[in-house]
């Protein structure tokens, strides 16, 4: 005679899918004890999985990926308790001028880098020579100067590397307009001087020297340090010896200049020392071959190991 339903367990009264009865009988849990979010009061696995403290019973199933709203991306948050004791500054104007403007050229730019190393001794030798004679005119030629000059040159012989991207055209430019990179109190600014391939040496310095002088004191139009061709940023005096510059867009490329030091190095198949300092070039790979990188930093090296070239 089949037993009666009042002598059967009281789980097994309880509506609950195959799935369902399985994990809870592993995991000792009574099912009449849970109450069921399918259909009808049905217990699930997802009831039985909160029993055990994996998730809440009662939470909602996800729903389905298609049918979700897209979410608009999460801001980043406004402020950072670190815990650490700290002094919050707001960033001023210019701060955050080059934080977006360097986030555009990282993001935008595939950069390209090329290094050389090259002996400055003949140009510190020149020099002191012009140093010398200029001395009478209150001119002191610093060796940023005459890295100035060199890069202008170099860009005249190498005119593929002295452009820009501009939309969905490459600008070809007819003169080497230096943007040189200096520090002043909040950030960094990049004055500009015009046609500096076709200047004086005493005249780039003289330039530089207001050019800096009124960078510092805020006082320089926009038209003195927005455009350019190139730029070169001297960081030698910190004692660094070599480092990747960000592009300034929408030039097309940066020199990087790192200090000179002596080095043991090979001159006519001989081990010498000599005074050496690597150089940089990050190159727009958009605009710049890497081969017509290659053939600047083959001039620049050129001009500067042999610097008469660059004031004939």
């Amino acid at each position: 005679m089949a037993p009666s339903s009042s002598s059967q367990p009281a789980s097994d009264r309880v509506k609950a899918s195959p799935l369902a009865r399985r994990l809870a009988q592993a995991q000792g849990i009574d099912l009449a004890a849970l109450t069921g979010s399918g259909p009808g009061g049905r217990i699930v696995k997802a009831d039985v999985d909160g029993a055990a403290g994996k998730v809440p019973a009662s939470a909602p199933a996800p729903a389905p990926a298609a049918s979700a709203p897209s979410a608009p991306a999460a801001a980043p948050p406004a402020t950072v308790d670190s815990g650490i004791p700290h002094e919050a500054v707001k960033l001023s104007n210019m701060r955050r001028t080059i934080a977006r403007r360097l986030t555009e050229a990282k993001q935008t730019i595939p950069h390209i880098y090329l290094t050389v190393d090259i002996r400055l001794d003949a140009l510190l030798k020149l020099r002191s020579e012009l140093n010398a004679g200029l001395e009478s005119r209150g001119v002191k030629l610093s060796v940023n100067d005459m890295l100035v000059k060199a890069l202008a040159v170099a860009l005249f012989e190498v005119p593929d590397c002295n452009v820009s991207i501009s939309g969905d055209q490459l600008l070809k430019y007819s003169r080497a307009d230096i943007s040189v990179a200096v520090s002043i109190p909040g950030g960094l600014i990049t004055p500009i001087v015009a046609g500096a391939e076709s200047k004086s040496l005493s005249a780039i310095s003289k330039e530089i020297g207001e050019l800096a002088g009124r960078a510092k004191e805020g006082k320089l139009q926009p038209h003195e340090y927005q455009g350019g061709t190139a730029s070169i940023s001297n960081m030698g005096m910190f004692g660094i010896k070599a480092f990747d510059a960000v592009i300034n867009p929408p030039q097309g490329m940066i020199m990087a200049i790192g200090a000179g030091e002596k080095r043991p190095y090979v001159i006519d198949d001989s081990l010498q020392i000599a005074t050496v300092m690597s150089a940089t070039g990050s190159f727009d790979h958009r605009a710049i071959d890497g081969a017509d990188g290659a053939k600047l930093m083959q001039a620049f090296k050129r001009l500067v190991e042999n610097p008469l070239a660059m004031l004939a």
